[in-house]
């Protein structure tokens, strides 16, 4: 036997998908995953950043949790449908608006955004409805030097405001994984506002670039979905898209497992100031 970081290897079937990030490993029954080959998905989700199961039809909603609560303790958002006598699954039909169409981190508008999501679709169109993730450390990497010494000094910002609900949060602009220890840009399109550090200007001008880059097609991975079909992806380095160029219905089960606070460096400079006015009477 070959123990790696105290788990038994195991052989599976895995295929990596594109030089950026992706892999797809066949054979594997999610709901019967022991400890070991946990152990080796989980060492993969790293290397990786997001993996596919096309295997899993048979997966249940009492599986689908079960593998999920193998990443940590599952989420129960505020917000989206949930599956009948199962609030941690929540529903995403493209009949009901469910249509992610815009780069984005899951939840980065909270103080500790989910680490990883397990995604299943039960319902895909016979044409269409492909997702795309992004590789954020090939982001960061992919900055001069100067600009990553600037933004490794910077936080950002992230909003969501949805009726009554709002959540806001504050977050490096390049955090540090907690398990890799690599770097990776940590804003996106979708939820980020402002650069504080930054005139309104600035951080307008700064955070077009870095979504530009953070989306750019060779950091890019698509997946064409079949039915029953299992996505899980690390929400600390990847951003990801759903395609919408589709009419008929697509239906996807999400479990999001509990994040932890990112980190970074920290702000080097104060937040910019109008001169004669004081920090809270800004508005960007």
């Amino acid at each position: 036997m070959v123990f790696k970081n105290g788990w038994k290897m195991t052989s599976l079937d895995v295929r990596p998908l594109t030089g950026a990030l992706g892999a797809e490993i066949r054979g594997v029954a999610l709901a019967d995953v022991d400890d070991a080959l946990f152990g080796r998905i989980h060492q993969l989700l790293l290397e990786h950043l997001v993996l596919f199961f096309p295997d899993a039809a048979g997966l249940t909603p009492a599986g689908h949790k079960a593998f999920g609560r193998r990443f940590g303790q599952l989420e129960v958002h505020q917000l989206l449908p949930k599956l009948p006598e199962h609030d941690e699954i929540v529903v995403l039909d493209s009949e009901q608006g469910a249509k992610a169409d815009v780069w984005h981190t899951d939840v980065t508008y909270a103080q500790s955004p989910p680490i990883a999501s397990v995604l299943q679709i039960v319902q895909s169109p016979a044409v269409g409805g492909d997702t795309m993730w992004s590789n954020q450390y090939l982001a960061y990497e992919a900055l001069s030097e100067p600009i990553r010494e600037l933004v490794d000094g910077l936080t950002a910002i992230h909003v969501l405001e949805y009726g009554t609900f709002r959540g806001e949060a504050e977050h490096p602009v390049v955090r540090v994984h907690p398990e890799t220890g690599k770097r990776s840009l940590y804003v996106n399109r979708m939820f980020t506002k402002r650069i504080p550090q930054l005139s309104s200007e600035e951080s307008a001008m700064l955070l077009a670039h870095l979504f530009t880059v953070s989306e750019s097609p060779q950091r890019v991975c698509r997946y064409r979905w079949t039915e029953g079909a299992v996505a899980v992806w690390d929400n600390r380095a990847t951003q990801h898209y759903a395609v919408n160029d589709y009419t008929a219905r697509r239906v996807g089960r999400r479990v999001t497992v509990l994040g932890d606070e990112p980190k970074g460096d920290g702000a080097r400079w104060p937040n910019h100031q109008v001169v004669g006015m004081s920090a809270t009477a800004v508005k960007d």
